[in-house]
């Protein structure tokens, strides 16, 4: 079970940093009308839950 949280934390990390590359150009474009997307936090809350299922395996 702990195998595959962990693969399943993995996949939700990996599509969130997919989902931010794709959503660059918008956030660049947001930016420019003074509004910022919370994609940097998004991925960084997916890579900390991957992180803390990895270090529950050690």
């Amino acid at each position: 079970m702990t195998d595959l949280r962990r693969a399943s934390a993995f996949v939700c990390y990996q599509i969130t940093v997919m989902i931010g590359i794709v959503a660059l150009p918008f956030a660049l474009l947001a930016q420019r009308f003074g509004l910022t997307l919370p994609i940097g936090r998004v991925v960084d809350t997916a890579a900390q839950t991957y992180e803390e299922t990895a270090d529950q395996d050690e």
